[in-house]
């Protein structure tokens, strides 16, 4: 396996990422393989070298993040051998300020995902999609408090555009956060 560096960090990943949207709970989708169903494809990545896998909170409605922490625990020695990505915006229940880029949503969903994906720290922490309701200042200084929490190492954006990248690169540049 090839590695290379994640951006401009110094993280090392693999160059091939293990998407793990199709992993967890079969009653989610008609398309999502088991905990059992996906274990020798996860075993497979592993042994050919993959150590980046990227899940989201709402895959499976988080039973995605729970198999990857599993699969992680299980397959490796320890935690810095492995790299995690996980996303939030999407609706997680019913009810306000449970979907989004709200600060509340954002600080409660990183807590949620830490719990089921069963580590301290998120490598890569990603807005899965703009939210044009919330203030991008609001959305970027919640990220810019859980990367100085410690709960995320490196932040990215999932589906944002080429403007909208740049201008919540320059807020967090202006906090502090490169």
């Amino acid at each position: 396996m090839k590695y290379t560096k994640l951006g401009k960090t110094g993280l090392e990943v693999s160059r091939i990422c293990l998407g793990m949207m199709s992993y967890g709970d079969p009653d989610w989708r008609d398309w999502i393989l088991s905990y059992d169903e996906g274990k020798s494809i996860v075993q497979r990545a592993i042994e050919r070298g993959i150590n980046f896998f990227d899940t989201a909170n709402m895959y499976s409605l988080g039973v995605s993040e729970e198999h990857t922490g599993n699969y992680m625990r299980e397959f490796f020695n320890s935690r810095d051998e492995y790299v995690i990505a996980t996303k939030v915006f999407f609706r997680m229940a019913e009810g306000p300020n449970k979907g989004g880029l709200s600060r509340k949503h954002i600080m409660d969903s990183v807590d949620a995902s830490l719990k089921r994906l069963g580590t301290d720290y998120i490598d890569l922490y990603q807005i899965h999609r703009l939210d044009h309701d919330v203030p991008i200042e609001e959305t970027m200084e919640a990220l810019a408090q859980i990367v100085r929490q410690g709960k995320a190492l490196y932040l990215g954006v999932s589906s944002y555009g080429h403007e909208e990248t740049k201008r919540a690169h320059a807020i967090l540049k202006g906090l502090g956060i490169n």
